[in-house]
């Protein structure tokens, strides 16, 4: 769809590598740019990060209360800021954390608790599961006793290259996965990713997607991207995301969700 032409009814965001950097800073511009789109249309967040790290980017943002964010990859859709649950996809992932086991030896896993706690078979990178996140490492059998709405598998010693090709030899069967930027995989219920949860989030407005603009940067911003009426990846995404959005803005740095929001709003 021609940017010009289309007149957004709401709008979807993705976090990291969109609104924030990797040192977690949030510009003025961006914040004015967000808050002035808020007041006149529903603005979701659309993230791969737990609620509780999402949370407080909506606090930063100003969002209004009563809105709604999409967490841990579609996988969860809540109401801001009383994190009431509007809809969860879950999934039994001990036949993943063995076949990890297998292929992997050396990788971290990790899962969400609901309060917001993360679950590691060993620490992560500083940083990697968000600032200030709580943790508690456990062994693989207690990692997930009961069905959870992501698996993490997280190896440091490993390439992006790398984490491709073991998605490929764990050979994951009922269940969806991305592969982030760096040795990182994130692995969700089958057939959820944040599309899932902007459908929810979009009947609640009685909107649908053809008037939803959405912007991302990462793989698993592609369905997002696809299923808004207007789909725009970030200059610092991966080859694959921007051949899926319908135009590029610029990256994270040089406020590229500034500028196309003050396009419309």
């Amino acid at each position: 769809m021609s940017g010009q032409a289309f007149a957004p009814t709401a709008v979807a965001l993705d976090i990291d590598g969109t609104l924030i950097d990797h040192d977690e800073g949030l510009s003025p511009a961006i914040v004015d740019a967000v808050r002035r789109t808020a007041a006149q249309v529903p603005v979701f967040l659309a993230t791969g990060r737990a609620w509780s790290t999402t949370q407080p980017v909506a606090e930063r943002l100003g969002l209004p209360a009563g809105g709604i964010v999409v967490v841990s990859n579609g996988a969860r859709t809540m109401r801001y800021p009383d994190g009431e649950v509007l809809d969860e996809r879950t999934f039994d992932p001990r036949t993943v954390i063995a076949s990890v086991r297998e292929h992997a030896p050396n990788a971290r896993m990790a899962v969400e608790e609901y309060d917001g706690t993360y679950l590691v078979t060993a620490p992560f990178p500083d940083g990697d599961l968000g600032k200030n996140a709580k943790i508690r490492v456990v062994s693989d059998d207690e990692l997930a006793p009961e069905p959870v709405t992501r698996l993490i598998i997280r190896d440091p010693e490993q390439s992006e290259a790398d984490f491709v090709r073991l998605a490929e030899r764990l050979g994951l069967h009922g269940v969806g996965y991305f592969v982030g930027w760096t040795a990182w995989l994130d692995i969700a219920p089958e057939g959820v990713d944040k599309s899932t949860g902007l459908k929810v989030a979009l009947a609640q407005y009685d909107l649908d997607a053809s008037g939803l603009l959405a912007i991302g940067d990462g793989r698993n911003d592609i369905e997002m991207l696809t299923f808004a009426g207007l789909g725009v990846a970030m200059g610092s995404a991966p080859d694959e995301v921007k051949s899926a959005a319908d135009e590029v803005t610029k990256s994270v740095t040089d406020d590229g969700v500034a500028a196309v929001l003050n396009r419309y709003f």
